[in-house]
């Protein structure tokens, strides 16, 4: 397809624009050199291999999941406003991480990515449980505001902790985003589960485009909802718990983008799918470059960035289509 072969291309102009521009001007003979020779004793290479490198592998990666993230809730849920950042998933996780900071001190990486993942299950829980019990409350709108006042009451509340606690710190490194100062451990601990994210995804993909035409056509065609909403809710927590584990909570990539890549590609989820995290990951690179330049040689956080063009899109969706089902 045009954009699974055009759109890789300019990930990696992206990304190599990335790695070459900073604050600090690194020729690129050093960039190649701290790639291929690294000397840990040159302060330039130290910068290219320990954060310019992760920064942008990073971004492109949770641009991905957050994208394949949203476009999993939006089928299975049809609900057009259904987002990690809007159902709750970021709140839960980073409430969870809160919890394991204060009273679970010196975990492993490892553990706090796996902690970050019940927490993104715990939020998704709360939001479609309360949206079950309350009268229409799986309508777009109203599901909405039930993600928001419940991933506002897990801030919240994980806010009053950390600061009675007076963890406030440690626990904003990884509420705010964090892309410029990524991890390199907790980078190769998250690929995997966000590879096997991924995979689920596809997996399900099929099984989700039959799922979006509505519950009674899915049943209907011999479909297991119970399971696909399983295995598909299970891909989210993957995805999303490692993207807030990673770099800290984005909002609006996982709303964004799966409209932008069904208005491109269609209805089919086997496309979608992986055209979401092409574009994804490449939306949210070029959101980072961005946040570098508008307040140069000072960063802006990137969820500025995606804020600015998520809350417009957010709105249009209400104004165009009001409550009715995707």
């Amino acid at each position: 397809m045009f954009i699974l072969t055009l759109a890789p291309v300019f990930i990696v102009l992206l990304t190599f624009i990335s790695i070459i521009y900073g604050t600090k001007e690194i020729s690129m003979i050093t960039i190649w050199e701290a790639i291929v020779h690294f000397d840990g004793s040159n302060i330039d290479h130290q910068i290219v291999r320990t954060g310019r490198i992760p920064r942008a592998i990073a971004v492109l990666l949770v641009g991905a999941f957050l994208a394949v993230a949203g476009s999993i809730m939006q089928g299975i849920t049809r609900n057009y406003l259904a987002s990690p950042s809007l159902m709750g998933v970021n709140d839960g996780s980073a409430f969870v991480i809160t919890i394991a900071i204060v009273f679970l001190p010196g975990l492993s990486n490892l553990h706090m990515i796996l902690l970050s993942m019940v927490g993104s299950a715990l939020g998704a829980g709360l939001v479609f449980g309360f949206g079950t019990i309350i009268r229409n409350g799986l309508s777009p709108v109203r599901l909405a505001i039930i993600g928001t006042v419940i991933g506002t009451f897990l801030s919240s509340i994980a806010t009053a902790i950390a600061m009675y606690h007076q963890v406030s710190q440690t626990v904003s490194a990884w509420y705010n985003t964090k892309v410029q100062a990524v991890d390199m451990d907790m980078l190769m601990l998250s690929l995997p589960i966000g590879v096997i994210g991924l995979i689920l995804a596809m997996i399900s993909a099929r099984a989700i485009t039959i799922t979006s035409l509505g519950e009674d056509v899915a049943v209907g065609l011999g479909q297991k909802t119970k399971a696909v909403k399983i295995v598909s809710m299970m891909a989210v927590v993957c995805l999303t718990g490692t993207a807030v584990a990673l770099v800290g909570k984005i909002a609006f990539v996982g709303l964004v983008i799966p409209h932008i890549t069904r208005f491109i590609v269609g209805v089919d989820y086997r496309v979608i799918i992986p055209c979401s995290a092409v574009i994804g990951a490449f939306f949210l690179s070029f959101c980072d470059l961005i946040s570098r330049y508008i307040n140069f040689p000072y960063e802006t956080p990137i969820g500025v960035v995606t804020a600015i063009i998520g809350v417009p899109f957010f709105l249009y969706l209400i104004r165009r289509r009001g409550g009715e089902k995707a």
